[in-house]
């Protein structure tokens, strides 16, 4: 992929891998310049995402960015808060977040997903007003939807390895086991 191709990919929207019924929608910051042009969610190489799927258990193997359709058969789904394509997420504004936040919340009153797992706890934070947020389960719901925090897997991301990730995504695996979902036995 060259850097013309990347630019060309700016604020490209790629389509959600989602349906009604499942029982995690993960959802992102926004899509990377690269998964603008590939079409593909979580597509830069070193984001952590497909590894950290599969090391906590919610796939049987590591997917590519281009499997991403058999997430579907998981009954796992991806979306974004934001939906346009940047270089960054600092790239994005405040507001482009609140909003997304609203137009999420909108999404999962209409697909009932069991869990929304928001990979990156700024994100949260800023979608949701709620500041003081830590990773894992929080108090909000939309409508029967529990609404989980998770590290978000960018390779920008230090503060976690893809083992410690891994563990905390392992434990929203082990939510939705224990309320009876088998598509993520």
């Amino acid at each position: 992929m060259t850097p013309e191709e990347l630019q060309a990919a700016r604020d490209t929207v790629i389509p959600d891998v989602a349906a009604g019924g499942l029982s995690v929608l993960f959802c992102g910051i926004n899509p990377s310049l690269m998964s603008g042009a590939t079409g593909h969610h979580f597509a830069r190489p070193g984001n952590r995402f497909w590894p950290v799927l599969h090391l906590s258990g919610f796939t049987p193997r590591r997917l590519k960015p281009w499997e991403q359709n058999e997430l579907l058969t998981y009954g796992l789904g991806i979306t974004n808060v934001v939906a346009r394509a940047t270089a960054r997420a600092d790239e994005l504004s405040a507001e482009e977040f609140r909003e997304g936040g609203r137009l999420l919340t909108a999404k999962v009153e209409q697909l009932r997903p069991r869990y929304l797992a928001v990979v990156g706890i700024t994100a949260y934070r800023t979608a949701f007003d709620d500041r003081k947020a830590r990773i894992g389960p929080q108090t909000r719901t939309i409508g029967e939807t529990r609404v989980w925090a998770l590290p978000n897997p960018s390779g920008l991301n230090a503060h976690w390895t893809a083992q410690t990730m891994a563990e905390e995504y392992a434990h929203l695996r082990a939510a939705a086991q224990a309320d009876g979902d088998t598509a993520t036995s």
